[in-house]
C-alpha cells in the first residue's frame, strides 16, 4: 500500500457531488480528510489517498478528468 497527500480545489459545480465517494468506491483508494474548507462556491481539501500504486494514479487521474484541481502536498500539512 502507498500513500499520496493531495491538495483538491473543487470547482463550484461539484462542491455537492459525492466525488470522492465515488473515486474510492470505483478504485479501491482510501481518503483521509486532514483538513477541508467548503463553502457554497468554494471547496478546498487536503487528503491523504491511501491504496495500490496503480490505483492511486487511476483515482487521481478520475478527480482531474471530473475538472478538480489536483496538487501533490510535499511535507507536513498543518492540521
Amino acid at each position: 500500500m502507498m500513500k499520496a497527500r493531495v491538495k483538491l480545489t473543487f470547482p463550484q459545480n461539484l462542491i455537492k457531488e459525492p466525488v470522492l465517494f465515488s473515486m474510492s468506491k470505483q478504485f479501491n483508494v482510501m481518503p483521509n480528510i486532514r483538513r477541508a474548507r467548503i463553502t457554497e462556491t468554494v471547496g478546498e481539501m487536503v487528503l491523504e489517498l491511501e491504496g495500490e500504486e496503480d490505483d492511486l494514479g487511476k483515482g487521481i487521474a478520475f478527480l482531474k478528468e471530473k475538472g478538480i484541481e489536483v496538487e501533490m502536498v510535499e511535507g507536513d500539512v498543518i492540521e
